[in-house]
């Protein structure tokens, strides 16, 4: 595998059984996302964008397929190890923060270098220059409920970037903020990607979230079917244009040719 590639998604199958029935989500999805990329994932609510994030996340298993975060085959690992790789590389933003509340914002931050057994000192030492990069060391000894919802969003961004993880991945991070309270923390994920050369993917249902994006990928049927255009991911979700893949261009392709 390409060493600039992060995250690789090989032909990923996830199903559910509910009673008697087989729910599909995944059917064959196919993603790859380079260090430094910003890539957006769309779709109607239930298309699966959730769950293919907890699968590259390690926190939920694929019924097929292949799933390698930073040259290693997470598929593979047993829950011990999962649970090291998960640590050490993938750092996961949730839309609800989970914050604990009777922690302070850079208790919180620490947390997961507590997990790895980090030195005190040096674990202060590095939350507070995680808040000062997130815009919110001055309130570094403040509790979750004394903050607002866009400086709860910037703790949560810190945490998960406490281990200095290769891929970060966001699920909805901007669902419960304003529009400029969300732009700015879209802004701060597309910095991060960019000058610490990390993959940063998101799931969102927000155009300008979106937009904001190095690739804006439709999950759609269970698969990853397009590559849409920014400028015309439109708020209806109704309104999209798209840009076919390679491997659904050549497909039309060849259906015109015979």
């Amino acid at each position: 595998m390409d060493s600039n590639v992060a995250v690789q998604c090989i032909d990923l199958y996830r199903e559910f059984e509910d009673g008697r029935r087989i729910i599909k989500v995944l059917r064959g999805t196919d993603l790859a996302v380079n260090r430094g990329e910003f890539v957006a994932i769309v779709g109607a609510s239930g298309s699966g964008k959730t769950t293919l994030l907890n699968l590259i996340g390690g926190l939920d298993r694929p019924t097929a397929g292949e799933i390698i975060v930073n040259g290693v085959e997470i598929t593979k690992l047993n829950d011990e190890d999962m649970s090291e790789m998960r640590r050490h590389n993938i750092g996961v933003l949730f839309q609800d923060q989970h914050l604990l509340p009777i922690f302070s914002a850079i208790e919180n931050v620490q947390v997961p270098m507590l997990l790895d057994e980090v030195r005190a000192k040096e674990r202060y030492g590095r939350a507070i220059k995680l808040l000062e990069a997130v815009g919110v060391d001055h309130r570094a000894h403040h509790m979750p409920h004394e903050l607002s919802g866009g400086m709860r969003s910037r703790v949560a961004l810190a945490r998960a970037l406490a281990n200095n993880p290769t891929v970060l991945l966001c699920d909805e991070p901007t669902g419960d903020l304003d529009h400029k309270t969300g732009g700015e923390i879209i802004k701060l994920m597309r910095d991060l990607a960019k000058g610490e050369n990390r993959a940063v993917i998101t799931v969102t249902h927000d155009p300008e979230t979106a937009r904001m994006a190095d690739r804006i990928l439709l999950l759609r049927d269970g698969q990853l079917v397009d590559e849409l255009i920014g400028e015309f991911f439109r708020a209806s979700g109704v309104d999209v244009e798209s840009r076919p893949s390679d491997t659904v261009r050549d497909q039309k392709d060849t259906a015109v040719e015979g």
